[in-house]
């Protein structure tokens, strides 16, 4: 048998072995929702299409939990009222599975090319671990939007704006407009200055809202008039589901959770995320501009239950990312891969659901937030790339993970995909004082 074949058998034995491996751990670590969230929607808008009701009034039986998104989510969603139940749930799982595979492919490919790793290989090992990570499957299990969110974001924020095209923010307004959340990234537009691409987003979630009032005019003004306002329909913020900032400080007095100290929590993450996003931005590494603002979404939002947290998956791929640019036996990499593989392990666990009764304690404190810290961590100290020039004068090279052809550097020149990154030894989890040489290369400022 050739080299090459001995390879390629080898691979797919691993890959198979790996996925046996997931399954197994699935088998007994994943907690079967029975699709719970995908039964409120779908029971929801048959509530409104077929039985007379309002999208809004409806609850689950025996919950509190109803229709919680804006009127444009409905609009989205409405096909679901015409379908059967198993064919409502295929399609979830099938929307899911298919945009985190797109997202991970992007992010991954340029780290296997940059690594000479074989790319099929790369990206069914990044979707056997992303099957065991506990916020994609509780997505996938709950029948939540939250890939499909981050798959319209991550188009604009990897693709489009990188190419400078026109479109740019289109996928940002319409995420906007199916849950407000993701209203944050118009903010990371405007704070870093891309104003073409904000006002496009806006434009885009603008037109999305009036869309749906035109059409569902009584949906409209409940939702925005009383439903919106209607905290209770979400659920209890000391549950150790909440995994954001407001959830810590509910845990510490569930019966009176400062509003004060988690606003004073919220400014200071803010400013510290404003702050790394231009940094990312001035150095051209839209990529951590995306996982950054994902980390802050996860900390500042009241409510970020743990399947809210797959927003996390563009920093610990990006911290892989980074560590595989760095010197093969230096520091700066064994300290990524190690926060990388120590994230990540955290997030397959479920270990915040071990407080899930008694979260009292220095234990219950550092434990029942475990997910918080992990937000922290990204957001405090995952690495930016800075755009390096050939040292002859040629045109600038990023590598990111948006790795297309067209992307601009920051003159607006047109830039080569799958180039070598220089990293910030000073601003992330390596700051090691080492420097990252590349032959022919040298960093920007």
């Amino acid at each position: 048998m050739a080299q090459g074949a001995r390879r390629t058998y080898g691979q797919v034995v691993g890959v198979l072995v790996l996925a046996a491996a997931v399954a197994a751990f699935l088998s007994v670590a994943a907690v079967r929702h029975g699709f719970f969230d995908l039964k409120v929607y779908y029971g929801a808008l048959t509530f409104w299409v077929h039985d007379g009701g309002e999208v809004y009034d409806f609850l689950k039986a025996g919950t509190q939990y109803g229709f919680t998104y804006p009127p444009f989510a409905a609009l989205v969603m409405l096909p679901m009222a015409y379908l059967p139940w198993p064919a409502a749930i295929t399609v979830s799982v099938v929307a899911s599975v298919v945009t985190s595979a797109v997202l991970i492919w992007w992010l991954v490919d340029p780290i296997a090319r940059r690594a000479g790793w074989t790319r099929w290989f790369a990206l069914a090992v990044a979707l056997c671990l992303a099957a065991a990570f506990e916020p994609m499957r509780e997505t996938v299990n709950f029948g939540q939007v939250n890939t499909l969110l981050l798959f319209l974001v991550a188009v604009d924020l990897l693709r489009l704006l990188p190419a400078g095209n026109r479109w740019a923010g289109v996928g940002i307004g319409l995420a906007t407009a199916i849950k407000l959340t993701p209203g944050v990234f118009i903010v990371y537009l405007l704070v870093t200055r891309r104003w073409r691409a904000a006002f496009t987003a806006m434009a885009a979630a603008a037109g999305a809202t009036l869309l749906a009032a035109a059409l569902f005019p009584d949906a409209s003004r409940e939702f925005w008039t009383s439903a919106l306002w209607n905290t209770g329909r979400v659920g209890e913020l000391a549950f150790v589901s909440n995994q954001s900032l407001r959830g810590v400080v509910a845990r510490l007095d569930p019966e009176h959770p400062s509003t004060v100290a988690w606003l004073a929590l919220v400014l200071a993450t803010l400013a510290v995320w404003a702050w790394r996003s231009r940094a990312a931005v001035a150095a051209g590494d839209e990529a951590t501009g995306l996982a950054l603002t994902g980390a802050m979404m996860c900390l500042v939002s009241p409510v970020t239950w743990v399947h809210h947290l797959v927003w996390l998956i563009p920093g610990l791929i990006l911290l892989v990312d980074n560590a595989m640019a760095a010197p093969a036996r230096g520091r700066r990499r064994r300290v990524l891969l190690a926060a990388a593989i120590i994230g990540y392990g955290f997030l397959i666990s479920r270990i915040v659901w071990a407080w899930e009764k008694d979260f009292t304690g220095v234990d219950g404190f550092l434990g029942s937030n475990t997910y918080v810290w992990i937000s922290l961590a990204l957001l405090l100290g995952l690495p930016i790339r800075r755009w390096a020039v050939p040292a002859d004068g040629g045109p600038a090279r990023e590598p990111g993970p948006a790795g297309s052809v067209g992307e601009r550097g920051p003159a607006g020149s047109a830039v080569e995909p799958g180039g070598v990154p220089q990293l910030d030894q000073a601003d992330g989890f390596a700051a090691a004082g080492e420097r990252h040489r590349v032959d022919g290369l040298r960093p920007v400022g």
